[in-house]
């Protein structure tokens, strides 16, 4: 009880009115589910269509053609007509959306909230009042503890998983009943096999912060002044990274080019840093594709973003710059199965000099990976081919309508 009364809490003005238009968007539903009895519905973000929803809808509209299946996504999206010129697409939250998502045979999405309305849908499904047949693709390979992903916080009927010990450590810790959780391939690494890199690209990606970017009373124990973004850990890591002397002098030397990407969660943040390096781009989110950007680099440097997994998937080297490891701990996600030291695909740095001295000792090995990290990479994924798309395709077609 203690748990639902915190959720109830948290229910604001639209989450009522979204209340009222899932009633109301009833009846249509009800005439869907007849017409349409094995519609699927896909989503991630209501912004995009770049991820695993985007990958598994491709795959059904292409090889798939007789699937009854839609999207959600914003229609002033900039990822819009990339799905629009495949199939179906209604708008994201709408009173359209309430009907197929209550319509559909299969709720199918890359994020947790991939809903209509997440304060909802959760209260609806967890609770049992919803009872609909629920895929979770997942955004990434999971390698921390994330309470929330429990069977007890989901109800998911399909897990999807990436890698093999990401599978044993959710299927051994997250309750979920046997045969709940897959280890299928995300669908989005299907495409992470033909591609042409570009040898001189350095692609710098930091994961977001909760106690920054989505403050809570909880989280500002950590960081006080989180209203002034310029004051954090975080802000003054990075940026000194995009100014470091050092760095700047090693690009230039070896003709080298990076690009710096924050988290979707972060690039509201993005005008922010700054860099006098010619060879240091900063990216917003709108104008680059993630996919293309992790295909064509030849060298990640990252903290603790799961994005790594992908990279690590193509067999490339990286660097962690790990500054705010202790925090980040207590403030956001607990420790996994994996351990960046035993188990990381690259050296793992706590200062700037660190990082430095890494990215010059690839610089001088040409951004060559050495063999350990690449022999991890290999072991982490045993399942390598292009079949990522029909496997998911399969095991969802198998559930019980």
């Amino acid at each position: 009880m203690g748990n639902l009364r915190e959720k109830l809490e948290r229910v604001k003005f639209k989450d009522i009115l979204a209340i009222g238009t899932c009633v109301c968007a009833i009846p249509y539903a009800l005439y869907l589910k007849k017409k349409r009895p094995d519609m699927w519905l896909i989503c991630e973000d209501y912004n995009e269509a770049r991820d695993n929803g985007y990958w598994l809808f491709k795959y059904i509209r292409e090889q798939q053609p007789q699937q009854d299946v839609v999207y959600a996504i914003n229609k002033k999206s900039v990822d819009y007509n990339r799905v629009k010129d495949l199939g179906e697409v209604i708008q994201y939250s709408s009173y359209k959306h309430w009907a197929y998502y209550l319509a559909a045979s299969k709720n199918i999405s890359s994020q947790k909230g991939g809903k209509p309305n997440a304060a909802v849908c959760y209260l609806l499904e967890v609770y049992g009042i919803l009872k609909n047949t629920r895929v979770f693709l997942q955004h990434g390979v999971i390698c921390n503890d994330m309470p929330w992903c429990y069977y007890e916080n989901t109800k998911m009927r399909l897990f999807v998983c990436g890698a093999l010990k990401e599978y044993n450590f959710i299927r051994d810790t997250y309750g979920y009943p046997e045969g709940y959780v897959k280890y299928l391939g995300l669908t989005r690494f299907d495409g992470l096999h033909d591609f042409k890199v570009k040898k001189n690209q350095v692609l710098v990606m930091p994961s977001w912060r909760e106690w920054i970017a989505t403050p809570t009373s909880k989280s500002k124990e950590l960081d006080s002044d989180v209203k002034n973004f310029v004051s954090t850990d975080y802000y003054q890591h990075w940026n000194a990274v995009l100014n470091s002397e050092k760095i700047d002098k090693i690009l230039k030397e070896y003709n080298l080019e990076l690009i710096f990407y924050p988290h979707r969660n972060m690039q509201k943040y993005i005008e922010e840093f700054k860099t006098n390096s010619e060879n240091i781009t900063i990216a917003d989110w709108k104008k680059y594709d993630v996919q293309g950007l992790l295909k064509e680099s030849a060298l990640l440097i990252t903290d603790l973003s799961s994005i790594f997994m992908d990279f690590g998937y193509m067999r490339k080297p990286m660097i962690y710059y790990q500054f705010d490891m202790e925090k980040f701990r207590k403030g956001q996600y607990q420790q996994g199965y994996f351990e960046y030291k035993r188990d990381g695909f690259g050296p793992v740095c706590e200062t700037l000099e660190e990082l430095e001295k890494a990215l010059e000792k690839l610089a001088k090995r040409n951004l060559q990976i050495e063999e350990t990290y690449l022999e991890r990479e290999k072991e982490f994924f045993p399942l390598w081919d292009t079949e990522n798309c029909k496997r998911n395709y399969e095991a969802i077609k198998s559930l019980e309508k």
